[in-house]
């Protein structure tokens, strides 16, 4: 039991670990381009953003229960497993941070959560590699997921260029010194819907880990368990039900990796997709905003806000010209999301592959 707590420890530290690296990683999506059109510095920025990514992860845990209950079977949960998911996904964040490539954290996340319940289930339960991986790759979360890879980008980038288009007809006979002083003020409003939809869909993917790893361990020491985790209502239904210490954590551990900032990505988002303007940030901001608002709250979705406010940037250079947009730098970023599931499942699989020899599977 002491060996099995002692993993619980490292689930919540690890979650929590993953979550502040999310906050830097993505500061990006809410601030790049309010500070790429100078209508606030940076710090001022982060700072805003920061406090609205911690006031959005109280908003639900509709993505959580996704997470959490949604991609693989319980019996398939363990400590060693989560552990290794969480691993899987710091590492390909850290990457792509390096080297200031927009990728998601939430695929990173699923695809740590595959790679080692694959492992897992052919090591451990013996099963065949093939059935596990479709069941795997059948199952309602991942499904989920990968839909709205494909899904959610594109109607970021349909949105970003259509609001593009109406702001660009609203304006038409508007001087431009007199646009730019307008949208500086509506990109402030924008940015803090950004980072509020940022808070709501992204922290939730963190709970949903913790709140795996406590059912994962307490489904084994029910007799330990505390009243809080209502363990026989997630046994009876396999909901699960997020303890409000968890939801703090994670906000606070959103909120500080914001505060931290994520320059490198910033830099590519802001200034290397396209050049922007305040009109250009308030409209992919609002657009990014809505997409991800949308998956959140009508369909408990995780997305990628990388994914979408990079797309909402391409949409709204697109309406300009198609050149404006730098697709070179844009076919990078989609290679990176590529990569991104099947990497990051990779490195928690043969990172199970180390640790099941040693505290088991």
């Amino acid at each position: 039991m002491a060996e099995g707590f002692a993993l619980l420890i490292a689930v919540v530290v690890l979650s929590v670990v993953f979550d502040y690296i999310n906050g830097f990683h993505d500061t990006a999506n809410a601030i790049a381009t309010v500070v790429s059109t100078g209508v606030l510095p940076p710090r001022t920025a982060i700072l805003i953003a920061a406090i609205f990514n911690f006031a959005g992860a109280f908003l639900g845990t509709g993505v959580a229960q996704t997470i959490g209950g949604g991609i693989a079977d319980p019996e398939s949960i363990t400590q060693t497993v989560v552990v290794c998911a969480l691993c899987g996904a710091i590492v390909w964040n850290l990457i792509t941070w390096y080297f200031g490539i927009p990728s998601s954290s939430s695929h990173a996340l699923v695809g740590g959560i595959v790679g080692a319940v694959l492992c897992h289930r052919v090591l451990e339960e013996h099963a065949g590699f093939m059935p596990s991986l479709t069941t795997l790759a059948s199952s309602e979360g991942v499904v989920k997921v990968v839909k709205f890879l494909i899904i959610s980008p594109l109607v970021g980038f349909v949105g970003g260029f259509a609001i593009m288009v109406v702001l660009l007809w609203i304006v038409r006979r508007m001087s431009p010194t007199r646009v730019n002083r307008s949208f500086r003020h509506l990109q402030l409003a924008s940015a803090g819907f950004m980072a509020l939809s940022h808070g709501s869909n992204d922290a939730q993917k963190a709970m949903g880990i913790v709140t795996m790893g406590l059912v994962s361990y307490y489904g084994t020491h029910a007799a330990h368990a505390p009243g809080w985790l209502n363990l026989q209502a997630w046994q009876a239904s396999h909901k699960l039900f997020i303890p409000y210490w968890v939801i703090v954590a994670c906000a606070s551990a959103m909120a500080l990796g914001t505060a931290a900032g994520g320059w490198r990505i910033m830099k590519t988002m802001g200034h290397k997709i396209i050049k922007l303007k305040p009109i250009h940030g308030f409209a992919a901001e609002t657009a990014g905003s809505i997409v991800i608002l949308t998956a959140t709250y009508f369909f408990h979705a995780p997305v990628s806000t990388t994914h979408v406010i990079s797309s909402s940037i391409m949409g709204v250079g697109a309406s300009k010209r198609v050149s404006a947009v730098r697709w070179g730098l844009a076919g990078n970023i989609m290679t990176a999301w590529v990569l991104t599931i099947p990497v990051s499942a990779l490195v928690a699989a043969l990172l199970y592959l180390v640790l099941r020899p040693i505290v088991g599977g």
